[in-house]
Formats: structure tokens, sequence, C-alpha cells
């Protein structure tokens, strides 16, 4: 098994990851095993830039592969906010009911409903070589909040060919389009490659 570094202390990320990478005989660790801290201030102005700044800090420390992810929402009418701010948006300690009706809000009185979730996830290579790999879905900004599953914007986050929200299905249909699964198969295919 060789040694892998998720950099994220996400206990719902690392169980997705560990999944997909365990069988490509990857032995999963994550921040939530580091007895060392990381500081890692995300100064990046992309999605992309991020991920790669959280992945090459951890990895700058350990010298093992490290996969790091950043991820959010863009909404036209709010100019592509909140973007990489999306965690972040009116305050960490924020309910995601407050800052789900401030969006609502922000697009209802113009034409334009169309949004984005976008993942990028950084792979920094055990010889430093450094991949992203981008996955997105396009949706709508929902005139209400709907469904109970998902978290974060998954009730506002209206999926066309469901036609419904991301919180109104199961997590095993969300999965099949989420933005992190795209990004995730790039880097499955990737990682096959690299390992065969």
């Amino acid at each position: 098994m060789k040694p892998l570094m998720i950099a994220t202390a996400n206990a719902h990320k690392v169980e997705e990851f560990c999944r997909m990478l365990e069988p490509l005989g990857y032995e999963v660790h994550s921040l939530l095993d580091c007895e060392q801290s990381f500081e890692i201030a995300e100064t990046g102005t992309t999605f992309q830039e991020n991920a790669l700044i959280k992945a090459r800090t951890v990895y700058e420390k350990l010298h093992i592969p490290v996969i790091s992810d950043d991820s959010g929402l863009a909404v036209n009418a709010m100019n592509g906010g909140p973007g990489i701010y999306s965690a972040r948006f009116m305050g960490y300690d924020s309910d995601y009911n407050v800052k789900n009706q401030a969006i609502i809000d922000a697009v209802a009185q113009g034409d334009d409903k169309g949004a984005q979730y976008v993942c990028a996830i950084a792979f920094v290579e055990e010889n430093g070589q450094e991949h992203v790999f981008t996955g997105t879905v396009e949706g709508e900004i929902s005139s209400e909040m709907i469904g109970t599953n998902g978290f974060g914007y998954d009730p506002i986050f209206y999926y066309p060919p469901y036609g419904t929200t991301l919180a109104d299905v199961s997590e095993e249909q969300k999965n099949q389009v989420s933005h992190r699964y795209r990004a995730l198969k790039q880097l499955i295919a990737y990682m096959e490659e690299i390992s065969s």
C-alpha cells in the first residue's frame, strides 16, 4: 500500500476519497491523523489555486503524495460569488438557511438564475509533480429551499435534469452528477494510469 495524504480534516470528504482510492492500492491518511498542525492561508483567487496551495503546503512538510480540494458555488447574478468564499460567505458561523435565503434574494429580481458548483482537486505526486482536475455541474438558483438531503447550498441548487434541487434527491443520485465526483473521476483515471 502506498501512503497518500488527503489535506482535509473533513471526515465526509476523507470517507469519500478512501472509498475511491483504497482499491487502487493507496493507504489513505488525512489531517485528522496528523499530530502536527498545518497553517494554510488560502490566498488564491481561484478554486484551482487554493486547492494547490493546500496540497503544496502539506507536501512540503510530509513529502508523500497529497490530494486537496477546493469547491464552492458560483452564481451568475452575483458575478461568480460566493465562489471561493462559499464556506466563509456571511461568516463561517452563519446558518446555511440564512446564506441560502440571501442568495435566493440576490437573484430574485434578475433574469439570470444560472449557477455552477465547482470542485478543483489538486494532486502533488511523490516527486513533487503537480496536477489539478476540475469538475463542474450546471444548475440554477431555486426560488425557495427544497429538500432535506445533502448540505450547504444543495437546497437551492436546482438541477434541471432531475427537475428539483440536489437536496431533494438521494445521496447516490447527487453523487452521480456532483462537481466533486466529476473532478474525482478525472483524478482516479490519472491515478489508475500511473499505478498500472
